[in-house]
């Protein structure tokens, strides 16, 4: 089958088009012929060696997809081969076919459109799992989203708006900001020319904040929580781990939480499950709205990721595998 290989996990750049054996579903396993595959940060750290996984090689990257099954493995009763699914795993995705399992795969309807499904669940699932089983957000609380013009960013300022929170974007461009505000974003403020600290406060705090980015902004944003808030730690897109002092948490009576939507699929599958019907339901009744860059052949997956890795991407960048229509 065709796919992205990658032989020697270093640079994104290394990564070439060629053909890999075609898998095989085990057991509790589907195997999809892939459609539509979400490009997302983890594929970037996965293909240069530096994620919590590593695949044997060669391998193709790529964690979400969405497509129609074509065969499934023993044990699996809830698909039959035709059906139209979205599906996340730690790699493959980039490819004409991937094997994911079946606990981590969703019936789509027949109107959910295939380039939107094929990025909700690293974003969204992830993004409402952080505010609903992590965070406890609530309605009458404010919550900092940063990265907010990304993939989990625009999740969360949408899924934060569901709930009945107040939104405050931290993006690093105007464009960024504006874009934020669009996806429903109370306010929106310019990493590269505020003080975050400062600003945070003199809009009153906030109780819970968002953060797949870490760096300094992390602790700039940790300043700004109200007593008994709550800080999210969702991942490190910035490269860096930010070294929080640890008296902080004390004077502030406030959480440093952990989201790993990873771990919580495979090890909460049934609450996790309940989560995506969740956000399936409201994707069918446009409460959200996965927001797409660009659309890329796979040919073209490494331009993706590099504008991803980048930080030229607002929304999520898609790459288009097989004509659907």
């Amino acid at each position: 089958m065709k796919a992205i290989i990658c032989k020697n996990p270093s640079e994104v750049a290394s990564l070439k088009v060629g053909e890999l054996p075609q898998p095989t579903p085990l057991q509790d396993e589907v195997m999809i012929e892939v459609c539509y595959a979400g490009v997302n940060y983890p594929d970037v750290l996965i293909a240069e060696g530096r994620y919590q996984f590593k695949p044997d090689l060669p391998f193709s990257p790529g964690g979400e997809v969405s497509g129609f099954v074509v065969a499934v493995g023993e044990n699996v009763t809830q698909f039959s081969i035709g059906d139209k699914v979205c599906a996340a795993m730690s790699w493959g995705g980039f490819a004409e076919f991937v094997v994911s399992k079946a606990s981590n795969t969703y019936l789509l309807t027949k109107n959910a459109p295939l380039d939107k499904s094929a990025i909700l669940l690293e974003t969204y699932a992830t993004a409402f799992h952080a505010l609903k089983d992590r965070g406890t957000l609530r309605s009458n609380e404010t919550i900092a989203v940063l990265g907010a013009a990304g993939g989990t960013g625009v999740a969360c300022i949408q899924l934060a708006r569901l709930i009945g929170a107040k939104v405050i974007a931290i993006c690093s461009t105007a464009e960024k900001c504006q874009f934020a505000l669009d996806q429903g974003a109370h306010h929106a403020l310019n990493s590269q020319t505020s003080n975050i600290k400062s600003e945070l406060k003199a809009l009153g705090g906030v109780d819970v904040v968002f953060d797949p980015v870490g760096g300094e902004l992390s602790e700039a944003c940790f300043r700004s929580l109200r007593p008994d808030g709550r800080h999210l730690v969702v991942g490190f897109a910035s490269g860096k781990i930010p070294n929080m002092p640890w008296n902080l948490t004390l004077l502030k009576s406030a959480s440093i939480v952990g989201v790993f939507w990873g771990n919580f699929w495979r090890n909460n599958a049934k609450q996790n499950n309940a989560n995506v019907q969740q956000l399936l339901a409201w994707l069918d009744q446009s409460k959200i709205t996965p927001a797409i860059n660009k659309i890329f052949t796979l040919d073209k997956t490494v331009e993706a990721m590099m504008e991803l890795k980048d930080r030229k991407v607002i929304g999520k960048n898609v790459i288009q595998i097989k004509n659907a229509d």
